[in-house]
């Protein structure tokens, strides 16, 4: 997730060094747009998160707006984010606990934090206060819905929220590292974020890598191991149930499944609709893509695609 300078992108290619080739069969097929959105009015999606019936909830942006799309592509805007009294504003990650209730990242300097919107609807409301970060990116929540995990792509860092009864919105520092930092001039490091049997997984951008971080039984952060490289512009991402990746690569246009050795094959591309995607989400041999296009300025989108190979998601 997040939006870099058209500098910065040529930056990171050369930084990469690693083209993967495209695969001979596609593990995805059958992409189809399901919703164009209107970037005249900034609906740039940043992140998906998924309902039960199969609609997808997504952030735009630059609008500080979360919305609805459903299986046949209508477009409901649920919340819009507060104005700040100075400086910019954003939306970026998104996630739904089991309840329903929704929890986004609102970048705005001092005034980041994340914010709460309940099942039933109605205003959003700050639930945490994250004061000291530098750029609030991607956002996950665990398998027991009792903690949220942030990406602070400027500062190179995963914050911690509680979620549990009598501590929920406590805030805690709970990974740095080489590995999540950024690169070069490249504005963003740890991006993407994911915790999936019993790991934080993180995306840099900057770096082009794959990472896995432990949960420690005291719920302390492991030793940060990485996984894949060569990922270039790696943004968002989601598992399948074996244990592959299927990742968003931003500035570039494609997504690439990983395998659980590393190795990486290109299966979308910009000839397949995607301009400049941000996000993943996976529901059953269904791969929702997000795409913003905030290099290309042309057709921001969200996409459907079949997973093949057998694979479903691992949630």
């Amino acid at each position: 997730m997040g939006y870099f300078s058209r500098t910065a992108s040529l930056n990171l290619l050369a930084l990469a060094g690693v083209t993967t080739a495209v695969a001979a069969s596609a593990a995805l097929s059958d992409p189809t747009i399901i919703a164009h959105f209107d970037i005249a009015t900034q609906q740039q999606p940043e992140n998906v998160t998924l309902e039960p019936d199969g609609s997808a909830i997504v952030t735009f942006n630059r609008a500080r707006q979360v919305a609805r799309v459903s299986t046949k592509g209508v477009v409901t805007i649920l919340a819009t984010l507060p104005v700040p009294a100075s400086g910019a504003a954003a939306a970026s990650g998104i996630v739904r606990a089991n309840d329903g209730t929704l929890y986004v990242n609102y970048n705005a300097g001092v005034l980041s934090s994340i914010w709460r919107i309940l099942p039933n609807g109605g205003a959003p409301s700050q639930f945490a206060a994250l004061p000291d970060v530098g750029a609030l990116n991607g956002l996950a929540i665990d398998e027991s819905g009792r903690t949220l995990y942030v990406t602070d792509s400027s500062n190179g860092a995963v914050w911690k929220i509680s979620l549990q009864p009598g501590m929920a919105g406590a805030v805690t520092l709970w990974a740095q590292g080489a590995q999540l930092q950024r690169a070069g001039t490249a504005p963003q490091g740890a991006n993407g974020v994911k915790v999936h049997k019993g790991a934080v997984w993180v995306g840099n951008t900057a770096q082009g890598i794959l990472m896995s971080i432990p949960i420690n039984d005291d719920g302390t952060a492991g030793a940060i191991t990485t996984k894949a490289t060569g990922l270039t512009a790696i943004d968002d991402f989601a598992f399948t149930s074996s244990g592959d990746v299927v990742a968003a690569q931003n500035f570039v246009s494609q997504v690439s499944i990983v395998h659980q050795d590393g190795t990486h094959v290109t299966v979308l591309t910009s000839t397949d609709g995607l301009s400049n995607p941000t996000s993943i989400a996976i529901r059953g041999l269904t791969v929702y893509i997000a795409s913003a296009a905030y290099f290309t300025q042309v057709d921001p989108n969200l996409m459907i695609a079949h997973l093949d190979n057998g694979q479903e998601d691992s949630h």
